[in-house]
């Protein structure tokens, strides 16, 4: 009973911080002059992370690594399939021309070279293994994306700073309630973080006392638990008009858990890719890659077709995976 209640209570304080940080980061990027979507690439994307980076480099460290795995792959395919589906069919959402260019194509690339480093061991004969050299090389690229986001930011802010000297203002006018801006974004944060560590702590309980295994425990419930700051940040965006957090968050979000959250576990110790683990990659591949022609070709907006469409596919896959696993 007490397990149940501790869901409930984590959930929401999820609900609370995925407000507060929508509100802060908002309100950050109109001060700044930064575009709502880069600030959904960057801080609320790592904020809404955080839940899988301690989760698995706590698996890590005490040698669960099916769990550690599951997380980052079943957090990946709920934000497409079930965050983001449910995003959109509460609140269609306008599409950016930045994250078919840019970003969408760099998750694929991300979810791309790990399915290849899984499948080419398998090829080979040998267990599929997520070692510490395939991680430096994963941080290696989310370098690059960094790199490329901050020299946007810089570029951006330096054309703005043109403009106000011209007009010999300064860029970021003096706000008393500016400090407030940060501590909604921190206290959010804050939040976010113990309530998803409530919510999959319970329910870990709660799936224990019914004998789960742990892959399906990693892949579904804790994966879930974890993608709850998503969810809750996607629909409470979408509903404020915050379209383009919404997606960025969710497409940021799974660039951070392929590009740090999966190689920071294998750089402390080896992953390997448990039974069923190369179906799940491939599904994540799949998933990223309609998100292009849905983009292309679905109009400006992502609306409750596609929402539909990406809900019915993350639960048909979860009861396939879940009696194949039985």
């Amino acid at each position: 009973m007490l397990s149940f209640l501790g869901v409930f209570v984590g959930i929401a304080v999820l609900i609370g911080g995925g407000v507060l940080l929508v509100r802060g980061a908002s309100e950050i990027a109109t001060l700044l002059g930064v575009s709502p979507l880069i600030v959904g690439l960057t801080i609320v994307a790592f904020g809404t992370s955080a839940p899988e980076l301690v989760i698995n480099v706590v698996g890590a460290l005490r040698g669960e690594t099916d769990i550690a795995f599951g997380n980052v792959l079943g957090s990946n395919i709920s934000n497409l399939a079930l965050v983001l589906g449910a995003a959109i069919l509460i609140a269609p959402i306008k599409i950016q021309g930045q994250l078919v260019r840019r970003e969408v194509p760099l998750l694929l690339l991300a979810t791309t070279v790990i399915t290849v480093m899984a499948l080419d061991q398998v090829l080979e004969g040998r267990a599929a293994m997520i070692g510490r050299s395939e991680g430096i090389i994963l941080v290696s690229l989310f370098c690059i994306f960094a790199y490329i986001n901050v020299l946007d930011f810089v570029k951006t802010r330096a054309s703005d700073q043109l403009i106000a000297d011209i007009e010999h203002s300064p860029l970021i006018e003096t706000d008393p309630h500016s400090r407030f801006r940060w501590l909604f974004v921190v206290l959010g944060l804050v939040l976010l973080f113990i309530g998803g560590e409530m919510t999959v702590r319970h329910g870990v309980s709660i799936a224990d006392s019914f004998g789960v295994s742990s892959a399906i425990i990693g892949l579904f419930l804790i994966a879930v638990g974890t993608s709850m700051p998503e969810l809750v940040t996607s629909i409470v965006a979408a509903t404020r008009g915050e379209s383009d957090l919404a997606l960025g968050n969710v497409v940021g979000s799974n660039i951070f858990n392929s590009l740090i959250v999966l190689p920071a576990s294998s750089i402390i110790s080896q992953i390997p890719v448990p039974q069923g683990g190369v179906g799940d990659l491939l599904l994540s591949l799949f998933l990223t890659a309609i998100l292009i022609p849905i983009f292309v070709f679905g109009g400006a907006r992502l609306g409750r077709t596609e929402g539909f469409f990406l809900l019915v596919l993350y639960f048909g896959y979860a009861v396939t995976r879940v009696h194949f696993a039985a």
